[in-house]
Formats: C-alpha cells, structure tokens, sequence
C-alpha cells in the first residue's frame, strides 16, 4: 500500500479546512461586525503554546484562580476574551505578569460550563486581531487595552486564494480512492473517476 497518497490526502484535507483558505470563496463570518464588537479594553488570557484565530473555535479548560474570575467576569459582561502568546522566558515570572506579543486574538464565549469546583470549560470563536497598546493592572488577571486590526481580505487577495482552494480541491479528489466520498460539502468541485 502507498502510504503516501493518505498523507497527502490528509494534509489536503487540513488546508482546505484553514479558514484562510476555506473561506477565500465562502467568508464564514463578517470580519467587520467581529471587529465592531472588540471594547477597546478587554481581559488578557495569556498562554504559551496556544492561539486562537478569527472564525475558529478553541475549546479551553480554565482552572487557575485568576482566570476562573476573568471567565466569570466576562460571563456578565461582553463574554469577550483576548488570546495572547507569553514570550520565552515566560516561566520566570509565570505568577505575574510575564512578557507577552503585542499581537493576540480576541474571541468571544459561545458556550461554557461551570463545573462544582469552579472550573470552567468552555468554548471560545475568535473574532478579531488586535494589538496591545497598554494594560490595566486593577485586576488579578491581565486587562488590555486594545486597538482592533481587522483583516478583511481585498478582491485582489481573494483571487489567488480562489485559485489555490481549486487547484488542492482538484488534488485531493486525483488521491482519494474511488469508494471515499469527499470530506465535506466545501469540495464539490472536479469529477472523480
């Protein structure tokens, strides 16, 4: 058996579904509504090996004291939560306030449960970009202040990315085998033989 077609097919599959990629012909959100919704201060939740991106969701399990408060907070408010990377070197001042990029995510909380202990799991959508312009140190957890940068890809930027979700969507048919149906309603394009 070629082990390779699979893991070509595998990896089509994943590009196809970058919302990048995906929504170059069908945009699944409005990313100026997103952008409208982002307060200029919002909560920081800074993590080291986790992002959030605009349209994707991201299941999180928050169990730090400071972070239970942030979550419940947003829970009454706005339901609004920044995503930031910590930089390296953060484990220092990890109780802190360690460094972080000023570059983060904002996404809002779509669903979420409150378990007996006072954790929480929920699920945050991302909406926005935004850059950290200054912090607000009133609350245990990290407050930001923020200014939105949206992307809002131009018809000029939107074509090439048309032309590519083709082309892989044609790839991905050529290897997949003859008794496999297409992963999703997104790649109905080519004719399988």
């Amino acid at each position: 058996m070629n082990v390779r077609k699979p893991a070509c097919a595998l990896a089509l599959v994943a590009l196809l579904g970058l919302p990048a990629v995906a929504g170059a012909q069908n945009p699944p959100r409005d990313a100026a509504a997103d952008a409208a919704k982002l307060p200029s201060v919002i909560p920081l939740f800074p993590l080291p090996e986790a992002v959030l991106f605009p349209g994707v969701a991201r299941p999180l399990f928050i169990f730090e004291p400071r972070y239970r408060e942030m979550v419940a907070d947003a829970l009454t408010g706005d339901r609004i939560i920044g995503m930031v990377l910590l930089r390296p070197g953060f484990e220092k001042d990890y109780e802190g306030r360690p460094p972080i990029y000023e570059i983060g995510c904002a996404g809002e909380i779509e669903e979420y449960e409150q378990l007996p202990d006072g954790r929480y799991t929920i699920v945050l959508r991302g909406l926005t970009k935004f850059r950290v312009v200054g912090e607000d140190q009133r609350r245990v957890y990290r407050l930001a202040r923020v200014e939105v940068m949206p992307e809002v890809p131009t018809e000029e930027e939107l074509a090439p990315l048309s032309a590519l979700r083709q082309r892989l969507s044609d790839l991905l048919l050529a290897v997949l085998p003859p008794n496999i149906d297409p992963p999703g309603p997104w790649l109905t394009t080519g004719v399988r033989s």
